[in-house]
């Protein structure tokens, strides 16, 4: 790190090589099960509590600015780690090593379609739903003793929670956060955590307006190209469809059912099948669509490159926009009333995982007492044991088949 003021410290690209970022987040896209709640976990026990990449408060300050932008809030998250570790390059390989199992996966899958079987090993599967959920109670747990340390962050916590699995909607979820940000201005204007002045700060705010204008101009760029090739229109469908998801992975589906299926080979079932194989795979559900852009090419081949082009422009927008609000955003928390409003926001995500813990983790996890004791053995080895998330993820998918 290289300091270049009292109270800046500039970001230094090369402070872990870029393989290095590369391997860490690769061996997390290979044991992520669980979806963007449980990514967001994962990323905590490795990034935060392990590696001590950033402090809980700053990780829980990015996850607040994923939350209100467009795109896969845990993808978006993991950019910005690896932004904050290598650079501009250094986000690209952490997405890059995060997204590739899955991807390849799926892949892999598009091609073999018609020999796959309906059947999916149930057991290994359900083990790794209750790997998961050890997780995100581990994170929980850790997020509320930071965060939530008095009885109105509490309250917010707990509202936001009952809230949000109230109204399932997308939109909920942005209000609850954008509330929360009220009640932190109007409550904590006395007590916002100090300014952390050895947080790194990105780039300049020049380049980051220049890759939100670029966000915006390929949103009207890409349509009007769409009539020239099948592979602008490609782009095109997954690109508006990444730039208008807000609330998680699982938000994109019905976008895309609406834009895909009908083009080319997409037929609803094939379409259904590929998403209940992306439920199988480890990774962000915005990988379903290397699934989907192998089935859309017009000449009735499946199409790798068509595959590795929808999943870049699914992905590219939240890249954009992530990236390039870090420097505006780090500048705006620095304000007395910003992290007010952010000790609120703060509040309100430790209740979204709260929600997120009973719906949909608990729910498609916990089927009976069976269940509850092996998630409960789980949570103790990786709390109390300290078990690698990825050994836990491991011993959960060869032991549960055993005992289901």
């Amino acid at each position: 790190m290289e300091c270049t003021s009292t109270n800046k410290v500039m970001i230094q690209p090369t402070q872990d090589s870029f393989f290095t970022i590369f391997v860490n987040f690769l061996k997390l896209g290979c044991m992520a099960f669980g979806g963007p709640i449980a990514h967001l976990a994962y990323f905590r026990q490795a990034f935060i509590v392990d590696k001590k990449w950033l402090t809980e408060q700053q990780y829980a300050d990015l996850i607040a600015l994923c939350q209100f932008l467009p795109g896969p809030a845990s993808s978006q998250a993991g950019m910005a780690l690896g932004y904050y570790r290598g650079g501009f390059l250094g986000s690209i390989v952490a997405w890059a090593g995060f997204t590739l199992p899955s991807s390849l996966l799926l892949l892999a899958a598009a091609y073999g379609f018609t020999q796959y079987s309906d059947d999916l090993p149930h057991g290994v599967i359900h083990g790794l739903k209750l790997a998961a959920l050890a997780v995100v109670v581990q994170a929980f747990w850790g997020m509320a003793k930071q965060l939530c340390f008095d009885r109105i962050r509490q309250s917010i916590m707990v509202g936001s929670a009952l809230i949000l699995l109230w109204i399932s909607e997308a939109w909920a979820q942005f209000a609850v956060i954008f509330f929360a940000g009220i009640i932190g201005f109007i409550f904590f204007k006395s007590d916002a955590p100090a300014v952390d002045t050895t947080a790194p700060q990105p780039f300049a705010k020049s380049k980051g307006a220049f890759l939100c204008a670029l966000f915006i101009g390929l949103l009207f760029l890409l349509p009007w190209l769409a009539t020239t090739s099948a592979a602008a229109q490609v782009a095109d469908i997954f690109y508006r469809t990444g730039s208008f998801v807000f609330g998680g992975g699982h938000v994109v589906l019905p976008l895309l059912e609406t834009e895909a299926v009908g083009y080319a080979q997409m037929t609803e079932d094939v379409f259904l099948a590929g998403y209940g194989l992306t439920q199988a795979v480890p990774g962000p559900l915005f990988t379903f669509s290397t699934f989907l852009g192998a089935f859309m090419s017009p000449d009735g081949q499946t199409s790798w490159s068509l595959a590795i082009l929808a999943t870049i422009a699914l992905f590219l927008p939240g890249f954009l926009l992530v990236i390039g609000f870090l420097p505006f955003w780090e500048h705006l928390k620095r304000h007395t009333h910003i992290r007010s409003a952010l000790s609120g926001i703060n509040a309100a995500v430790v209740g979204l995982l709260l929600a997120a813990l009973y719906d949909p983790i608990w729910t498609s996890s916990i089927k009976d007492v069976k269940d509850v004791g092996f998630a409960l053995v789980a949570w103790l080895l990786l709390s109390q044991w300290k078990c690698p998330p990825w050994l836990l993820v491991a011993l959960s998918a060869s032991l549960y088949p055993l005992i289901a």
